[in-house]
């Protein structure tokens, strides 16, 4: 059973009807036991960062993902919850985030001829002996929607790159936690063979 942890945040429903096309026994739930019980846990979300934070805070729910974290339980963050793992961002100074992970969310900076937000394919740079990525080619096409990027303190939890105006950590993993700033429910095959991956694990 995997739970998708739900905070009001956007994109919940699209994660679940992925798990669902693969197969996957889910539930969308904020019940602190329904998540425990859980074999794996998902964070998804569309928002703003200090929104989001606040939210977890208020419901009790930063404290059950960092119960999960501290488990060994396998959990995967996507997009703003990619965001959320880390310990700032630009987006909101002075929030603090999970802090599950080291490392910052930057803004993208402005440059003539490119859109801010992110928004479109990008082909993603894989690090070999990834976990998430495990039999998906080098420079496979994934589906991005983000005006903030990670920039992690470790290259060693770095599991995919890409280049947008900057040097963008695409996707991170380390232990039990992994995380994509992409979509992987919307990202065709690839994305649903990264999600797989996951549930495999």
């Amino acid at each position: 059973m995997i739970a998708i942890i739900d905070y009001d945040a956007g994109n919940i429903k699209s994660v679940e009807k992925a798990l669902l096309y693969l197969g996957e026994e889910c539930i969308t739930t904020r019940v602190p036991d329904e998540i425990y019980k859980a074999d794996k846990v998902i964070l998804p979300g569309v928002g703003a960062f200090g929104d989001a934070m606040n939210k977890l805070e208020t419901s009790g729910l930063a404290k059950v993902i960092k119960n999960v974290a501290s488990d060994n339980k396998p959990l995967l963050g996507i997009c703003l919850g990619l965001q959320l793992m880390f310990e700032s961002s630009d987006e909101m100074p002075g929030v603090a985030g999970l802090g599950l992970l080291k490392g910052r969310i930057l803004a993208i900076p402005p440059k003539e001829g490119y859109k801010i937000p992110h928004m479109g394919w990008n082909s993603i740079s894989v690090k070999a002996g990834s976990r998430l990525f495990k039999d998906i080619p080098d420079n496979s096409y994934v589906y991005f929607v983000h005006s903030y990027y990670l920039k992690a303190e470790s290259e060693e939890d770095v599991a995919a790159s890409t280049e947008y105006i900057v040097h963008i950590h695409a996707a991170a993993e380390h232990g039990n936690i992994f995380a994509c700033q992409f979509h992987p429910e919307k990202s065709g095959g690839t994305g649903l063979k990264i999600l797989k991956n996951f549930c495999s694990l």
